[in-house]
């Protein structure tokens, strides 16, 4: 056995990564390769196609299950309002918890090298190297380093007679876990196409409905829907089937690769819309205005990073320590209504809302402190004095 060259591959039971199986041994001369699945919250049927090709390839397949630690890793998403370009990172978030598994996988297995089929033109391929590359392991990207079309990896799988329909997957390019589920390729390629009502599955076309909702936080993460206390990977679950119900959490956005190239990304994220948007409304209560606004920056370095699926960075580590003091404060709960398909939050509350009813009510004379409104009149006599001062010595040159 310590002779035998052994490489994990990231399988799904695709066409990409069935044709990959006799690649790698018949190209990159391994003697063996194994299989691993990781669940981040995929439908139960890919598990079984996983399986049941895995089983006619007479493959040694593996499943992890990830879900905790994914659901986790969203959870600090939360935290940091991480979104890229109107998407909640549900793909790149699962890629460095998959590859992740994958690698440990590989180790316990005794392989000496690491294989994916993610083509050279999408993010994964970045995703998933950028861990495996820590290692000392052989990193292999058959379809990329080979050059593969999706019409020679259909005849290839046809001629070895390998497991899969003629290599036909369906339409559209399809990627679920807990957090989002994306949908790309055929029509949708063209961004004047509108889509059908017909490639979304979690979400049903908004009606006339609403339903209010309370999700309540303790230190910027959310714990519980209506008061009911839940795991992270039960209320993901929850939400994602309650808001999907009422057209909550569809994106339709052009997006930007980190290789640079624009694609049009149709994303469907009922729970993740839910609790981002809650969450930054239970901080704009408890923030101050300026660590509001510093906080933008922290968030948006955060979700490039994320988006990168670098999330163990020195920079994100360094970014989660200022989120983890803003976040002593997120601590409360925010009323949410679903309408028109948006998650509109209607209520917030917290003991550490920096905010005053009486101070801030047109019906009492005070302010706080002793702070009177006539206190404000000489304020508003020096605000706006140096921009006159400016437009006086402007107006008299011309």
């Amino acid at each position: 056995m310590s002779d035998t060259k052994r490489v994990a591959l990231a399988f799904s039971g695709g066409l990409d990564t069935t044709v990959c199986v006799p690649l790698l041994q018949e190209e990159y001369g391994y003697d063996e390769v194994i299989g691993v699945t990781v669940d981040v919250g995929q439908p139960e049927s890919e598990f079984e196609e996983a399986e049941e090709t895995a089983e006619a390839l007479e493959l040694d397949h593996y499943v992890v299950d990830a879900k905790d630690e994914f659901a986790a890793l969203c959870f600090d998403a939360v935290r940091a309002n991480a979104s890229y370009q109107g998407y909640p990172l549900g793909t790149a978030l699962a890629r460095p918890v998959i590859a992740k598994a994958i690698l440990d996988v590989a180790k316990e297995q005794g392989c000496s090298g690491l294989a994916h089929g993610c083509t050279g033109k999408g993010n994964d391929q970045l995703r998933f190297e950028a861990v495996w590359r820590d290692s000392d392991l052989e990193v292999i990207a058959p379809v990329r380093e080979l050059g593969l079309t999706r019409e020679f990896e259909q005849e290839y799988a046809a001629e070895r007679n390998l497991p899969v329909e003629g290599g036909d997957e369906g339409k559209y390019s399809i990627d679920t876990n807990l957090w989002s589920r994306s949908v790309e390729g055929s029509e949708l390629e063209d961004p004047s196409y509108v889509p059908p009502e017909d490639i979304y599955e979690w979400t049903k076309a908004p009606t006339g409905e609403t339903l209010e909702i309370e999700i309540g936080f303790e230190n910027g993460y959310p714990v519980s829907l209506d008061e009911a206390e839940m795991e992270p990977v039960e209320l993901i679950e929850e939400l994602n089937e309650l808001a999907g119900g009422y057209g909550v959490g569809r994106s339709d956005i052009m997006e930007d690769r980190m290789l640079g190239l624009k694609v049009r990304e149709n994303y469907e994220h009922p729970a993740a819309t839910v609790l981002l948007n809650a969450h930054a409304a239970l901080e704009d209560l408890v923030l101050t205005k300026e660590e509001r606004a510093f906080k933008k920056q922290v968030d948006h370095e955060w979700s490039e990073k994320g988006y990168q699926g670098l999330v163990n960075a020195p920079l994100v580590r360094a970014l989660e320590g200022f989120i983890a003091e803003t976040q002593k404060r997120a601590t409360g709960s925010v009323t949410i209504r679903f309408e028109g398909g948006q998650a509109r939050p209607v209520g917030r509350k917290s003991k550490y809302a920096v905010y005053s009813a009486e101070a801030a009510s047109f019906n009492t004379e005070d302010i706080v402190g002793g702070i009177e409104q006539n206190d404000a009149t000489g304020v508003a006599k020096y605000h706006g004095f140096q921009e006159r001062l400016a437009n006086r010595v402007i107006d008299s040159e011309e």
